[in-house]
């Protein structure tokens, strides 16, 4: 399924500002997975990052959208691969993962984080006492996310580059 890769409206409240970025970020990273087969998306491009795939991306930012909305903000347990001290990027090792399911769980987390951030006001802070990250706002929260997903989609964009030739933003 192609997400729309639409900028927000110039002149809007904050709320559908940020939402807007963040949502087109998402979208940039279904983009990015297009067409691209199980093998490619499992094969490491870059010799001293090999965990850099765009599986691992993807499974990245899964559990980031986990951590940050479900743990740090509304304080649930500090549970997943990204809370294991071995191994190192647990969150990233998807090995035999298909691409599609990495995808869908995702899209999962992501409509998960979007029901949080729907009723919460972004003056909120987080809930978790272990992590001193949950005294963030929920904005702050919401814009590292927008940060988190970008950086991640331009990972994407130079790694599709390096396996196929695939490029373009749009």
């Amino acid at each position: 399924m192609t997400l729309p890769r639409v900028r927000p409206p110039f002149v809007a409240d904050e709320r559908t500002q940020l939402l807007g970025w963040y949502d087109m970020q998402r979208a940039i990273v279904h983009f990015k997975c297009e067409g691209l087969s199980d093998e490619d998306a499992h094969r490491p491009v870059l010799p001293t990052s090999p965990l850099m795939t765009v599986a691992g991306i993807v499974s990245h930012l899964r559990w980031t959208e986990q951590t940050w909305f479900e743990v740090l903000f509304l304080g649930r347990p500090a549970e997943g691969p990204q809370f294991v001290e071995e191994p190192e990027d647990a969150d990233m090792r998807v090995d035999g993962v298909p691409l599609a399911q990495l995808l869908q769980e995702y899209e999962r987390q992501c409509a998960i984080s979007d029901e949080i951030v729907a009723a919460h006001s972004l003056d909120d802070v987080g809930r978790h006492p272990d992590f001193r990250s949950a005294a963030a706002s929920l904005r702050w929260m919401v814009i590292h996310m927008i940060e988190e997903t970008a950086r991640h989609a331009g990972h994407l964009d130079a790694v599709r580059e390096l396996l196929d030739g695939e490029k373009g933003y749009y």
